[in-house]
């Protein structure tokens, strides 16, 4: 454990030998079913993206429940905290990208796997706050820690969300400037350590034009032809090498019949990159592809021409915890001393927001294995969860001891 210490400045052998420490720890392991039970009872209220706000009602009676100090805040955010600012969060997005349309749908199999939307992303994250709120409070209280504890269940991380949930959260004016670190609880596996942000931006690319009938009105501006011009112009970029990018249309709709020329059709459209500067350098292609495509119909047609908005729907930007933060340090040295092997990733989650703003934070799993993420066919086997669980508790002991990292 040499190389633990000279990492954390924390022996982590002698903080995990202490009682209070050893009883929490022993405390995921033995409530295994209670943890489990929890789990399912969440994922079976639905909480589709703008609409958690029936599940953050039974977050914040729960948390109540359990004995911490709990609220709802503007955005719909719930929060429980313990102790006094500032504060060390643990955060687990309520919403999901499919909802269960009855309690049914969220079911265990004969080998114990639980099954439905939902049930890793974030039904695991959501199962590990609840665990720590009630581990917290059945433990003996900890000695020697300088900053409080708050646990967050927000809302708006999944697709048009656009991350309100953690926006309003981190902002300076409300409880951000209290908060000295964060720790995201997104999903199961614990073979990650998301400490780079991947950004976004997401557009809606709405073609319009005066409609008619596909036989008599033949040669008006066809709003369909020309989004499906810039689909496939768009499509065509090139994203070889570095940074990391990718582009995907994800959604066309538009047209009312097989035999009318259509009035609208509109397309959403997600860009990605590991660079804040190379996402804008996708944007202007796709504007230019847009353009390109209006005018290649607008030529063709003999008669009402087309006309495009690009409206932004969405933003996150890209970000990287430096290489030397405290909060890096200590999550090796608890994976080194759980036996957890992680390695370091870029992905979009809350973390997001606090890294880009200078904020000591990080994303990890809660322990568990889950796949088939955003799709009916989701699924979580809890085999393994304690060990997530010890493993974001520790964490979370080193960040208070250290006053969350101290924004470094």
């Amino acid at each position: 454990m040499a190389a633990n210490a000279a990492l954390t400045g924390v022996n982590l052998s002698e903080m995990v030998e202490a009682r209070e420490v050893r009883d929490c720890l022993q405390w995921f392991t033995r409530e295994k079913h209670w943890i489990n039970e929890m789990h399912l009872q969440l994922c079976r209220i639905p909480a589709p993206t703008f609409l958690e706000g029936e599940r953050a009602a039974w977050f914040l009676e729960q948390f109540r429940s359990l004995g911490w100090e709990a609220s709802a805040d503007r955005a719909g955010n719930v929060i429980a905290t313990s102790g006094e600012a500032p504060y060390v969060a643990l955060t687990a997005h309520l919403d999901t990208v499919l909802a269960p349309r009855n309690k049914d749908e969220i079911a265990i199999e004969a080998d114990g796997r639980f099954r439905g939307p939902g049930v890793s992303d974030n039904g695991a994250g959501l199962a590990a706050l609840l665990a720590l709120a009630r581990a917290w409070k059945t433990c003996a209280k900890i000695p020697e820690l300088r900053t409080g504890l708050m646990l967050v269940a927000n809302v708006g991380e999944e697709g048009e969300g656009n991350l309100v949930g953690m926006r309003h959260l981190a902002k300076p004016s409300n409880l951000g400037r209290k908060i000295a670190a964060f720790v995201v609880i997104d999903g199961a596996n614990t073979d990650h350590i998301t400490m780079r942000a991947l950004g976004s931006r997401r557009f809606e690319v709405a073609f319009t034009g005066p409609g008619g009938h596909s036989w008599s009105d033949y040669g008006l501006g066809n709003p369909v032809h020309a989004l499906c011009r810039a689909v496939a112009l768009f499509s065509e970029t090139r994203l070889n090498g570095s940074p990391k990018s990718a582009v995907n249309v994800g959604l066309i709709e538009g047209g009312s019949s097989v035999n009318a020329i259509a009035q609208t059709a509109r397309a959403k459209v997600d860009i990605r990159s590991e660079s804040n500067e190379k996402i804008d350098e996708l944007v202007d292609l796709l504007s230019a592809a847009v353009e390109r495509a209006r005018d290649l119909e607008n030529q063709r047609a003999t008669a009402g021409k087309v006309s495009f908005k690009m409206k932004e729907i969405g933003s996150r930007p890209a970000a990287s915890l430096p290489d030397d933060s405290a909060i890096l340090h200590y999550i090796r040295a608890v994976d080194a001393h759980l036996g957890i092997r992680s390695h370091l990733d870029c992905s979009s989650t809350d973390a997001n927001i606090p890294i880009s703003m200078g904020i000591p934070a990080i994303a990890i799993g809660a322990g568990g294995i889950g796949g088939g993420a955003h799709t009916t066919q989701e699924w979580f086997r809890p085999e393994g969860r304690d060990l997530g669980l010890k493993r974001i508790f520790l964490l979370a002991l080193l960040l208070m001891r250290d006053a969350g990292g101290s924004r470094k």
